[in-house]
């Protein structure tokens, strides 16, 4: 309609005419063959579907008896106000909503299986990437997740070629994505979240939530073009669109739209030049449509979903009781009877499952893309790098050459102190890595079962500790060796092994523990920080546990940071002889007749210490302590615990692990236990509510 009309140029107007011919001159000379076995085997029909959601004590509809269908090469355009659902069905039809659903979803005239997702492509509004990743790599490890096990690998990669042939990506196939606004435009990242749904092979449906929003026309019409030939090759597409341009419209089949309240306004044919669809609106009591309006804002406006708009009519009331209400009706039934009789095959076998692939599989790939992040994030790398290696030298030249004084004893204490302290930050900088992989994850990976949810968590630990083993090795060579305590192999040995490999382990996991278990990156951080305060304030350094209140002493044996100091301090103190410095000795003078040995043998043998002078008979200078271990007494540690603490780091390991594993299925896999934060939050607001 809009282009018999192209001489009345508005902006809009000649903006898509320029697009359009600008994009056919682009793909004039493509060839057209690579879109070969795209077709979609089966007709997905939905009929009644009605979405409900609990709402301040009560239940609100955000459906409202929706049918329609989506027939293989289609492309039907879902379009209403804003709130009128759009989104709302398409993830419901998605199967990615929680909440009460009623009606009936079939595939060729059977319930949907497990396999339905996987099976489906999904192509959300925000474009979420792996920044570190190429083109190539994000399409790979799509195919080989999501594409059945049994087939070959070659197959695979030869069809993720095909599809970067048939997006017209060869050109950036091997450019890394990147951040927004830093590595792909927006029209590349668009292709690629529809590559990413194409290359899993999906032999039913391809979803599209608003694909061209935040695009020039240009964009959007190459966009609404590539649509237009996966549809023409057989795919069946639904996608929702707001207020589109008048050729961007008419480039779809089939229109479903709705009002707020998720109620059907009309289902059916476009028609050429939208005349269809304009017929039943214009017969049913609109106004006519002027040849030069764009038919989309004029539907819009006639149902009163328009920016100024307000119709009196009841076009859900219309729409029901028109022929083309029960046509639709009709037309759904009759594809259920005939193809529910029908036998249809697909690459998922007979038997559907969730995963198309086994667990060790999903292990393999999930780990490989994972630690490929991370070798590529050259900032992140190098961010750890220089945490430890200035936190390193600051240590050991604080402390530099501790000494064999009383004072040094302290010292040797505050410089394993500040190295578990170093751990926070280090924390920090996981939770903040961490959190791009999850969002991916629940955002889009999760959605379409690409692999199982752990894998995300563990894959996450395993990559990070190389990186964590290396560069605290950098802070072991450059803190404990300054100190110049013991230069011992076995020695070192045993501090390395503490330090470098059981800490390293420990607040990792704890660090990704927390992170899981929150809603959020700032609520991570909190909690950390909470976390963190307790377990330093109380692990025996500040405060000895004899001086704590009766109360908080059992937070010195619950806290971890009391194991790993109580280990490194221990190690360095051992055996270690005590020379104090005159300012460190108490001086006292002896009954007349003895000398300061005599007097203070019977002393000596119960307490610590040793005199300096001890054949003086005047000003006998008194050490408290005699050697590093009469020191480890005094902090309530003992070198023997070594090994004892040894195991209950891996005890406080283990747990980390597992907890993070436990609270993330609780939290977000679940989303429905009482735990939750947000499900304690909402109870709250019930009980005041009742009160009220």
């Amino acid at each position: 309609r809009f282009i018999a009309h192209a001489d009345e140029e508005s902006p809009d107007n000649v903006n898509d005419i320029d697009a359009k011919e600008q994009f056919s001159s682009e793909s004039s000379g493509a060839n057209d063959e690579v879109f070969d076995d795209l077709e979609a085997k089966g007709v997905f029909i939905w009929k009644d579907v009605c979405f409900t959601i609990p709402y301040e004590g009560g239940k609100r509809m955000l459906l409202d008896n929706v049918s329609g269908y989506c027939i293989p090469g289609t492309m039907t355009a879902l379009m209403g106000e804003s709130g009128a659902g759009k989104t709302t069905l398409l993830n419901t039809l998605a199967q990615r909503n929680v909440g009460i659903i009623t009606g009936d979803m079939l595939v060729n005239g059977r319930p949907i299986d497990a396999s339905f997702e996987r099976r489906t492509g999904y192509v959300q509004q925000q474009d979420i990437h792996i920044a570190e990743l190429t083109v190539r790599e994000s399409l790979q490890f799509s195919a080989r997740m999501r594409r059945p096990q049994h087939l070959p690998d070659s197959e695979k990669m030869d069809y993720v070629e095909k599809i970067i042939r048939v997006l017209g990506m060869e050109e950036y196939a091997e450019a890394l994505v990147g951040e927004v606004g830093c590595g792909l435009n927006v029209e590349q990242r668009k292709k690629l979240s529809i590559g990413v749904e194409l290359v899993a092979k999906p032999d039913l449906l391809l979803f599209l939530d608003e694909p061209t929003s935040g695009l020039d026309s240009q964009s959007s019409w190459a966009i609404i073009q590539l649509l237009r030939k996966l549809s023409k090759a057989g795919q069946s597409i639904l996608c929702t669109i707001h207020q589109p341009s008048a050729t961007l419209f008419e480039e779809f089949d089939r229109l479903l739209l709705l009002r707020k309240g998720g109620q059907t306004v009309y289902f059916g044919d476009i028609g050429k030049n939208s005349a269809t669809i304009l017929n039943y609106f214009e017969r049913n009591g609109a106004r006519k449509c002027d040849s030069s309006e764009n038919p989309a804002e004029y539907i819009l406006e006639a149902i009163g979903a328009g920016a100024t708009a307000s119709v009196k009519e009841d076009w859900h009331e219309k729409w029901l009781n028109s022929v083309e209400f029960e046509q639709t009706k009709e037309k759904v039934q009759d594809l259920i009877n005939d193809l529910s009789k029908q036998e249809t095959k697909s690459e998922v076998g007979d038997k559907p499952s969730k995963y198309a692939t086994s667990y060790a599989y999903q292990f393999r790939y999930v780990l490989i893309r994972t630690s490929t992040s991370f070798w590529r994030s050259l900032n992140y790398i190098m961010s750890k790098m220089m945490l430890m290696l200035v936190g390193g030298l600051y240590i050991g030249f604080t402390f530099f050459n501790v000494g064999k004084s009383y004072v040094g004893l302290q010292n040797a204490m505050f410089a394993a102190f500040i190295s578990i302290i170093l751990s926070a930050p280090a924390m920090n900088q996981i939770q903040g890595r961490a959190i791009a992989s999850r969002e991916l994850f629940e955002v889009r990976e999760s959605q379409s079962n690409m692999f199982h949810w752990s894998l995300v968590l563990i894959t996450q630990y395993l990559s990070e500790l190389p990186y964590h083993l290396f560069f605290s090795t950098i802070f072991f060579v450059s803190s404990y060796f300054p100190l110049r305590i013991f230069f011992e192999a076995s020695r070192s040995a045993v501090y390395f092994l503490n330090y470098c490999i059981m800490f390293q382990l420990y607040y990792v996991g704890l660090g990704l523990m927390i992170l899981y278990m929150s809603p959020n990156l700032p609520s991570a951080n909190v909690i950390l920080g909470l976390c963190l305060s307790f377990m330093l304030s109380f692990c025996g350094v500040t405060q000895p546990v004899s001086l704590m209140p009766g109360f908080w002493t059992f937070m010195w044996k619950a806290s971890p940071y009391t194991y790993f100091v109580q280990n490194l301090v221990g190690i360095m103190l051992h055996k270690k002889p005590v020379v104090c410095k005159k300012k460190e000795l108490n001086y006292f003078n002896p009954p007349n007749g003895s000398t300061c040995g005599e007097y203070m043998k019977p002393f000596l043998e119960k307490a610590t210490g040793y005199i300096e002078n001890p054949d003086a008979t005047s000003d006998c200078a008194y050490c408290i302590y005699e050697v590093g271990d009469n020191y480890l007494t005094h902090i309530s540690s003992k070198y023997s615990y070594l090994w004892r603490n040894f195991g209950i780091f891996w005890i406080y390991i283990f747990f980390n692990i597992i907890a993070m594993v436990c609270v993330y299925y609780l939290f977000h896999v679940r989303q429905s236990s009482f735990l939750s934060p947000v499900s304690i939050l909402n109870k709250i607001k019930n009980i005041r509510k009742k009160k009220q």
